[in-house]
C-alpha cells in the first residue's frame, strides 16, 4: 500500500479503548496512545525504545528519530499528541498531530488534505449542478434550445387558467357608434334638457332658419325652361317641283 493511501486511510478512521477512558490524564495519555491496537502509533519510534529500556521521557531529547510528545492537554476531555522527527536536542520537524476527544483518537488533517477535500467537494457540487442543468435542456431543429423544468408542468396544472377579458366593443365600433349618435342628434335635436339631476326639464327653443332665396329662384328658372320651347333655326323653303320629262 502506498504512503499516500495509508495517510488517507488514517484520516478516515478513529481508535478508542474504553478501558482507559475513565482514567485518562496528562501522565498516562502517552501510555494510552502507545497501545498495540492503536493504528496511529509507530512501533519503531524512540518512545518504544525508551519504554523497553524503562527510561524516562526526558531521554528523548538526547535521541534522534521519530518520537511522540504531549503537545496540549485540556482535562478531562481533550489531549493533543504530536509526532515529530528529532534531528538534534534543539531541532525537530513536526510530522502529524493527533487529538484525543473523550478517549477517541483522531488524526488531524494536514493543510494539503484540507484544501484537496474542499476543492473536491466544490468540483463535485459544480459538476452535479451542470448535470442537473443539462437534464432540463431540450432541443428541436425547428425551435432550437429551451429549458423544460420538472415542476413547470405541475405549476401549470395547479395554476388556474385565467380567462381573457373580452371587451364589449372594439375601438372602431365605439368610434362608429359615436359618429352615428352625433348624426342623429343633429337631425333630431332634443326637445327638453335637464340642467341638473332632479330638476324639471326645460323645453328647448328651436330657432327656424330663414329660407334661402336662391333655391326658389332656381326652381322658377327650371319651370320656365320647361315651359318655353327652345328657339328653332331659320326655316327652309319647300323643295321645288321639277317637271317630268316625257
Amino acid at each position: 500500500m502506498a504512503a499516500g493511501d495509508l495517510r488517507d486511510n488514517l484520516l478516515g478512521i478513529s481508535w478508542v479503548d474504553s478501558g482507559w477512558v475513565p482514567i485518562l490524564n496528562p501522565g498516562n495519555v502517552l501510555d494510552y496512545f502507545s497501545e498495540r491496537s492503536n493504528p496511529f502509533y509507530d512501533r519503531t519510534c524512540n518512545n518504544e525504545m525508551v519504554k523497553m529500556q524503562r527510561l524516562t521521557l526526558d531521554h528523548l531529547n538526547q535521541m534522534v528519530g521519530v518520537e511522540y510528545i504531549l503537545l496540549h492537554a485540556q482535562e478531562p476531555i481533550l489531549y493533543i499528541v504530536r509526532k515529530q522527527q528529532r534531528q538534534s536536542p534543539t531541532q525537530v520537524i513536526p510530522l502529524a498531530d493527533y487529538y484525543i476527544i473523550a478517549g477517541v483518537v483522531y488524526q488531524a488533517p494536514d493543510l494539503g488534505s484540507v484544501i484537496s477535500s474542499r476543492v473536491l467537494s466544490a468540483v463535485h457540487g459544480i459538476q452535479s449542478a451542470f448535470d442537473e442543468a443539462m437534464s432540463f435542456c431540450r432541443y428541436h431543429p425547428s425551435k432550437g434550445y429551451w429549458w423544460h423544468f420538472k415542476d413547470q408542468e405541475e405549476r401549470e396544472k395547479v395554476k388556474p387558467k385565467s380567462k381573457k377579458k373580452e371587451e364589449p366593443s372594439s375601438l372602431f365600433q365605439r368610434q362608429r357608434v359615436d359618429a352615428l349618435l352625433l348624426d342623429l342628434r343633429n337631425k333630431f335635436p332634443p326637445m327638453f334638457y335637464q340642467p341638473k339631476p332632479g330638476e324639471k326639464p326645460i323645453p328647448v327653443e328651436v330657432k327656424k332658419e330663414p329660407e334661402l332665396l336662391a333655391e326658389p329662384t332656381k326652381q322658377e328658372e327650371r319651370e320656365t325652361a320647361t315651359k318655353t320651347p327652345a328657339p328653332s333655326g331659320p326655316s327652309k323653303p319647300p323643295p321645288e317641283k321639277r317637271a317630268r320629262l316625257q
